[in-house]
């Protein structure tokens, strides 16, 4: 009798921890408007290809991202400099990797 319950609330709750809503994602949005065009067209490559499915921690990352300065951002994206934090490095580096949008 439990498993029914549980097997029925497994998909919702999987839902709901497997990528942004609409409100989490206009906030992405909002938040990849930097100071140059070129670095607001490569944050948003996340949001238009990965933001809807990414997960919890992916979210967190690219949150933490976009904390950073628009010049470290920019010596990242564009090779000039490694980033120094592991995930972060590793997350523009899929971001690169993107279509562009």
């Amino acid at each position: 009798m439990s498993t029914g319950s549980e097997s029925a609330g497994a998909p919702a709750a999987r839902a709901a921890s497997v990528g942004a809503d609409a409100t989490q994602l206009a906030r992405l949005r909002w938040r990849c408007r930097r100071g140059t065009q070129e670095l607001d067209l490569l944050l948003m490559r996340f949001v238009s290809h990965r933001a809807e499915s990414a997960s919890a921690g992916e979210l967190a990352g690219f949150e933490r991202l976009l904390e950073c300065e628009d010049r470290e951002l920019q010596r990242w994206f564009l090779a000039y400099s490694p980033c120094p934090d592991p995930e972060l490095a590793g997350l523009v580096d899929a971001i690169r990797a993107l279509p562009h949008a």
